[in-house]
């Protein structure tokens, strides 16, 4: 009996020495991986996953050679979308070219006198902008501002007290007046051949230029006729203050027919007698072709007063 299991044993360690050895490893696996339970790897692999590099990259199962001649297996992990090569050494800008004016479309067109950068020409101001006005919004402007002021001087010689002046409008025009001076220094001669040749008044015409009261308006004698008194041909009337370099924004109607009726008394004007003389009125033309020759006189020589004894 002894013998038989002996023999029995031997049999059974001759089988084990003999078994396939993948069969046995196989089998092992297959224990070992039940008393693991969920917990272990599903392949029924036992060998540990290699981990890759510090860092990561691309990974893949089959072994990589590196720069060392050594092989690296690298851990599997989710494909990337391999990176574009660089180039030059440095790092790539994708996003550079995108942001370059001009790249991947088409430049927007320019507006007229715009600017793109440093040393183009200056912008220049539209019309319609905060830039300088059009001419029909000059123009409009510089109306505005010769009305208003109009307006003020009419209401400013209505108020008088003395009724020194007074103010019609020729063919209803703010911009064209007719003014009455009723005295001069009572004391003068021009004073005494009103009272007798029952002259009530001394006419004069007024028109405003576009640019009032930037620009004198140019102002002429219609009646009586006059002699003396710096009144010349055609009622022209010299004095510096009605000429644009004499001129002065702030001179109202009101001080300019005072200043006038000052130069007449100083002039030694007097009313014309003679016969047939003082019949004929002045005349527009003629007044502004000698205003136009004195002021030319006065630019080159300067102006003066000349002695009581001319005129």
């Amino acid at each position: 009996m002894a013998t038989l299991l002996r023999k029995i044993g031997l049999i059974r360690l001759h089988n084990r020495d003999t078994e396939d050895p993948k069969h046995h490893h196989h089998r092992s696996s297959q224990q070992g991986s039940s008393l693991r339970g969920r917990g272990g790897p599903k392949n029924g692999s036992n060998k540990p996953q290699p981990q890759g590099p510090p860092g990561g990259g691309c990974s893949s199962s089959s072994s990589e050679s590196s720069p060392g001649g050594r092989k690296t297996k690298k851990a599997p992990e989710p494909a990337k979308q391999p990176q574009p090569p660089r180039s030059g050494g440095g790092r790539e800008k994708p996003r550079e070219a995108a942001r370059e004016p001009g790249a991947g479309r088409e430049a927007a067109p320019q507006r007229p006198g715009s600017s793109s950068g440093p040393g183009s020409a200056p912008l220049v101001p539209l019309a319609s902008g905060s830039g300088p006005l059009a001419p029909a919004g000059r123009q409009q402007h510089c109306t505005q501002v010769r009305t208003r002021r109009l307006m003020k001087e009419l209401q400013d010689i209505a108020r008088l007290s003395d009724r020194f002046i007074s103010v019609e409008l020729v063919d209803e025009s703010l911009f064209d007046w007719n003014v009455k001076l009723h005295q001069v220094d009572k004391d003068s001669v021009l004073w005494q051949d009103m009272k007798e040749t029952n002259t009530e008044y001394i006419l004069l015409n007024l028109t405003f230029p576009d640019n009032f009261p930037f620009s004198p308006p140019f102002m002429r004698v219609l009646s009586p006729r006059l002699e003396n008194g710096y009144v010349l041909d055609g009622g022209a009337i010299c004095m510096e203050l009605l000429t644009p370099r004499g001129w002065s924004s702030a001179y109202t109607v009101e001080a300019v027919m005072r200043q006038f009726a000052a130069s007449l008394v100083k002039g030694q004007g007097r009313i014309c007698r003679k016969a047939g003389k003082s019949k004929k009125s002045f005349s527009r033309k003629e007044a502004e072709a000698t205003f136009k020759s004195l002021v030319k006189t006065h630019e080159k020589y300067g102006w003066v007063t000349p002695p009581v004894s001319d005129g």
